[in-house]
């Protein structure tokens, strides 16, 4: 029988992510204070590669309830924003449909905390199949939304869809329109938004750790 006394356990969590860079980055990055098991995922590029991989890591035994974190870096669609800024979805959008967020609010206080002095952009994030350039960014931004990528929508519908689970996700600003990459892999011109995905896994851990707080 379990003790009433003792806190519940918190779910695992899964941070998942596509590019090695990225992999890298949150691997070796600083670590604080992890409340359960954390596992980090490379999904592999693209919304299929990122469906196919959730859907695996979730089916893994210990994994099943797994709160799921999408994260690594993204095109911003505003002017005024740059590499280094941090974008924490309030809700992810593709063709599948629309997926919110949980505890935004927690876990925008804690990136506050853990990147001081960057600035935290909220709202939609949008999924794409491809790397989103020129005309076809005023377009995306012309529906709200204030970042795309190719995964993070794919990896909450897919998460989602596996069982009722907290989810979320936060991106680095790697380019935007007037910063734009030659390819969204580049580490030159990047490295500024590669600094700060090294800082920001304490976040993710307050925020998991968040989750087991009552709701007001």
């Amino acid at each position: 029988m379990a003790d009433p006394r003792r806190p519940p356990a918190a779910p695992p969590l899964v941070i998942a992510c596509a590019l090695g860079i990225e992999l890298f980055a949150l691997r070796t990055g600083r670590a604080g204070g992890a409340s359960g098991p954390v596992t980090v995922v490379r999904t592999g590029m693209g919304p299929r590669a990122a469906e196919t991989a959730v859907r695996r890591a979730l089916a893994r035994d210990g994994s099943r309830n797994a709160a799921v974190l999408a994260s690594g870096f993204c095109a911003g669609l505003g002017p005024g924003m740059h590499p280094g800024d941090v974008v924490v979805a309030e809700e992810t959008r593709d063709h599948g449909g629309t997926t919110p967020c949980t505890g935004t609010g927690a876990l925008v206080d804690a990136l506050v905390r853990a990147v001081p002095g960057r600035t935290v952009h909220t709202g939609p994030v949008t999924g794409s199949d491809h790397v989103v350039r020129g005309t076809e960014r005023a377009g995306l931004r012309a529906t709200g939304a204030i970042a795309v990528d190719m995964e993070s929508a794919a990896t909450l519908r897919t998460a989602v869809r596996t069982g009722p689970r907290p989810v979320a996700a936060v991106r680095v600003v790697v380019d935007a329109p007037e910063h734009e990459l030659v390819r969204i892999g580049t580490v030159r011109g990047g490295i500024s938004a590669f600094r700060v995905l090294r800082a920001v896994l304490p976040a993710f851990h307050e925020w998991h750790r968040s989750l087991l707080l009552p709701r007001r």
